[in-house]
């Protein structure tokens, strides 16, 4: 561990980062997730929504005992937020962060 300070990290040096190709390169590998997976997850989401308001008789079908499909899809809904959650932050260990990192290293911040 060196004892030498971070170097401050200057407005200009930021708006630097933020013109780099590197920072580029990030931001669009974290938007080539981000953004499919959150269209993916909402359009399951209003699909269950609206299958709660016009197809009430499906909804309500029992699948066996007291469990209808609509118990079913609303419980899938938290088992996909916690997949999605989980593989996100696999690809994030994976992919983002030791990018994150190394860029944040380049522009003199700290690391963990």
């Amino acid at each position: 561990m060196s004892n030498e300070a971070p170097t401050p990290v200057t407005e200009d040096r930021n708006i630097e980062m933020q013109n780099s190709a590197e920072f580029a390169e990030l931001r669009s590998k974290f938007r080539k997730f981000v953004f499919p997976m959150t269209v993916a997850f909402l359009a399951w989401y209003f699909l269950y929504v609206l299958l709660s308001v016009f197809a009430k008789d499906f909804m309500g079908t029992r699948v066996f005992g007291e469990i209808t499909w609509g118990l079913i899809f609303g419980l899938l809904q938290f088992v996909t937020t916690f997949a999605i959650t989980m593989y996100y932050a696999r690809w994030a260990d994976r992919e983002f962060d030791p990018r994150a990192e190394a860029l944040a290293e380049k522009m003199g911040g700290h690391h963990r």
